[in-house]
């Protein structure tokens, strides 16, 4: 890796898709592009749409590029807008939804790397249906250090 190869497209292009939590991804930088130090996705998220409560070992970087989202990190709730960074420290709660009337869009670095197309096609069988499936859900805990805590925000 050079230091201009940052945000080349490493899974040919091809977004990974989550309609569950209507998501959109691409992996821009694969952890074993960085030794593991360091995963960068872009995602785009669906008006209304946001991952479930969770946790997780790693720590996320969310650079909001267009909408906006509201977010609950740690029991706490914010705004942030195009522009934004958040960070997200490894062991902390969380959730967000997109709060714009269309499509939103994040750069998310996560640290240190993991398999992102791996983690985020696993996951989209696991929300099959948009409900967690409980008799693949603790494996998929357990390999991947993740936590599914409960729901994904509304806008009620």
């Amino acid at each position: 890796m050079t230091g201009f190869d940052f945000l080349h497209d490493t899974n040919g292009g091809e977004p990974i898709h989550l309609p569950e939590i209507g998501l959109n991804l691409r992996v821009r930088l694969s952890s074993r592009e960085s030794n593991g130090q360091l995963t960068v996705i872009e995602t785009t998220h669906a008006a209304g749409y946001g991952p479930p409560l969770h946790r997780h070992l790693e720590t996320e970087v969310y650079r909001i590029v267009t909408g906006s989202y509201l977010f609950e990190v740690a029991g706490t709730r914010f705004n942030a807008l195009a522009g934004d960074v958040v960070c997200i420290p490894g062991g902390a709660a969380h959730r967000f939804i997109n709060v714009t009337d269309g499509p939103a869009g994040q750069i998310v670095m996560i640290l240190p790397g993991l398999d992102a197309a791996g983690f985020f096609t696993e996951f989209a069988g696991v929300m099959r249906g948009g409900r967690a499936d409980p008799a693949v859900l603790s494996t998929f805990e357990e390999y991947w250090g993740f936590e599914l805590l409960g729901p994904s925000l509304r806008l009620d």
